[in-house]
């Protein structure tokens, strides 16, 4: 442990954005490719463009109820003058084949009369509207061509698409792995289970791997590692496999904050000391090519950062677009303070009882206090340039439970 580090604390703090910068700009998106069935393929990343392997639809069919028939023998017909064709299984020359929306259009016909339009006998059927050919009917090829060109590579997939792609003929695709996380909890206190004297759950991690998955990533999610230099060192060497690491604990400024020096020995420390408000701790760096990210402890202060640094981390390693937060507009019920030149995340619940509703401060402080996000419905965002918002103010309120 430098003593440097535990005396001076984060006197010097790295803007989010530049500290989001330096990590994201020292990874490369993944190359590794997946084939996988279209079940499966929901919110994967196409690693190649997909092209139709038939028309859809594959053949001519009826757009309506009605009776298929051959345009030219509807020819005058009408409400006054209607036209008298024969009921048949097959059309030719003065007959007509029942069909029901969807079903092929028979051999023969090129049209289809609508049902509200035919009046049906044991002998005969009376047509009281002419068609034209081609009238209501579905042309080969209406909805997607074959060899039309459907989705680039690097299209996310959606449900909508996986239909789309079972209706051209496509019962897998290639997308690109998911990135793979080792998530690995710290802590000489941390239990899995029920805690002892002076004992705490492990929360962060659980939290965090089960983001990761929301976010596109596969999480490995470890037992947790106590406050020891070799144990972590062995646990970061463990995970040097994985696309990226995330610890979660260990990475203030005190005694036994040791994991920036245990990276500091096997790599190297990018960025250490962020201002971010909770969440002042987090820290970035590199062990060979192996991305990892080093979470404040404190439940609020690891949330926060995860959803600044690795989120958008994940989505760079596995070629995605982090979507916009979702936001709801609100009036501030009370002041929120924050610190010039940091960048402050208050929790708020939401009171909908009002339009537009009412933003609530749940606390600006409290980075350990895990309820507090569990019962905020997202969190105000204060820019570094102003010194808190005051009551009364319209405020866009980010949830953070979101899928990407």
């Amino acid at each position: 442990m430098t003593n440097d580090r535990t005396t001076r604390g984060f006197d010097q703090r790295t803007r989010l954005e530049t500290a989001r910068e330096t990590l994201l700009s020292a990874v490369d998106p993944l190359e590794r490719t997946v084939s996988v069935p279209l079940a499966e393929a929901d919110s994967r990343v196409l690693a190649e463009p997909v092209t139709a392997t038939r028309a859809v639809p594959n053949e001519p069919r009826a757009a309506m109820d009605g009776y298929a028939v051959r345009a030219s023998d509807t020819v005058g017909a009408s409400d006054r003058s209607p036209t008298r064709l024969r009921p048949a299984d097959e059309v030719g020359p003065g007959a007509a084949e029942r069909v029901h929306t969807g079903s092929a259009l028979p051999d023969g016909a090129n049209a289809v009369v609508m049902i509200e339009h035919v009046e049906r006998t044991d002998a005969d059927i009376s047509v009281r509207e002419a068609v034209a050919e081609g009238e209501n009917v579905r042309p080969t090829g209406e909805d997607v061509a074959a060899d039309q060109h459907l989705f680039d590579r690097g299209h996310r997939l959606q449900p909508a698409d996986l239909g789309l792609l079972r209706a051209v003929g496509r019962d897998t695709v290639t997308v690109y792995d998911r990135p793979t996380v080792e998530v690995v909890p710290t802590g000489e206190e941390l239990v899995r289970d029920d805690p002892g004297r002076g004992e705490t759950v492990e929360t962060n991690g659980l939290t965090i791997s089960r983001y990761v998955r929301r976010w596109g990533g596969e999480p490995r999610y470890r037992d947790v590692v106590t406050d020891d230099a070799a144990a972590i060192r062995a646990a970061i060497e463990r995970g040097r496999d994985a696309d990226a690491i995330v610890t979660t604990g260990g990475s203030s400024v005190g005694e036994r904050d040791i994991v920036p020096d245990v990276v500091s020995e096997i790599g190297s420390v990018l960025v250490h000391g962020v201002a971010v408000k909770p969440g002042y701790p987090v820290a970035m760096g590199m062990v060979d090519s192996t991305p990892i990210l080093l979470l404040p402890g404190y439940p609020v202060s690891c949330l926060v950062n995860a959803v600044q640094f690795l989120r958008p981390l994940v989505a760079r390693l596995g070629h995605m677009s982090p979507d916009p937060h979702p936001t709801t507009l609100a009036t501030l019920a009370r002041k929120l303070p924050s610190e010039p030149g940091v960048r402050t995340f208050a929790r708020v619940r939401l009171d909908t009882t009002d339009d537009p509703p009412e933003a609530v401060p749940v606390r600006a402080g409290g980075a350990s206090v895990l309820s507090s996000v569990a019962l905020a419905d997202g969190w105000v965002v204060v820019p570094e340039a102003r010194e808190g918002i005051e009551a009364g103010t319209e405020v866009a309120v980010e949830h953070w439970g979101w899928s990407p």
